[in-house]
């Protein structure tokens, strides 16, 4: 029997760091099509939905494509706001019941491949975890990042029993650490429901190539010469 597995794609209109962002033109599209356009050519989505805060944004997904947009209020589209605010409005919402896992597709990851979005969805359904989320490996560990005391004064992280000496050592003594990155994260929505979070403590690292998540003014503008070049494709 075919899973119904359902994408949401969270586009809320009141971005600081840039304005409009989900909206922004990125390769002659708004930024949120890519997304939907993404989801579209995946074998095992079935249902595409955005929750939004702006009619406008509606307008635009369900131009290209998207299966339902759910319009949520302000108090759960503010700076502070939460994924699980979001996707918990969009759950209760929904009138699509007959389905377990939810795709959560930010807009602000736009440059994905949809055989590693299939992949990630194949190994999730046959696995025994709470949830999953994609990162990628940073390019310099973590156990080297370093913090500024009130008076000036260099530490390591709180919690590392570590001196500056010790993190001056090659990056090969230290693990690898790992940023989430927005390519895809994999949820059930009964353990939401359930549990009232997304992720719980048994989540899946699902490792991806490199990509750029825009939250600046720089990062778009790279995305931008990414698409001119089509370096992503690479």
């Amino acid at each position: 029997m075919k899973r119904n597995i359902v994408a949401i794609i969270g586009a809320r209109s009141g971005s600081k760091s840039i304005k409009n962002k989900n909206i922004k033109i990125l390769g002659k599209i708004p930024l949120i099509a890519w997304s939907i356009k993404l989801c579209k050519k995946s074998k095992l989505i079935t249902n595409i939905v955005v929750s939004t805060d702006s009619k406008k944004y509606a307008n635009i997904a369900t131009k290209f494509g998207a299966h339902n947009v759910i319009l949520r209020p302000k108090n759960i589209s503010q700076d502070k706001s939460t994924d699980y605010e979001m996707i918990d409005h969009t759950i209760k919402n929904l009138k699509l019941k007959n389905y377990e896992y939810i795709a959560l597709i930010r807009p602000t990851t736009p440059l994905r491949k949809v055989k590693i979005i299939d992949k990630a969805l194949k190994f999730f359904i046959k696995s025994k975890f709470n949830s999953l989320r994609s990162v990628h490996q940073l390019p310099e560990t973590s156990y080297k990042t370093l913090e500024i005391s009130s008076k000036n004064i260099l530490k390591p992280l709180k919690g590392l029993k570590l001196s500056l000496d010790d993190l001056n050592k090659p990056q090969e003594f230290f693990k690898k650490t790992y940023i989430p990155n927005g390519y895809i994260d994999i949820l059930k929505k009964n353990f939401i429901l359930k549990n009232k979070k997304l992720f719980g403590n048994k989540v899946y690292g699902f490792v991806t190539e490199n990509v750029t998540e825009i939250d600046s003014l720089k990062e778009y503008e790279f995305l931008k010469y990414q698409v001119k070049n089509r370096t992503y494709l690479k």
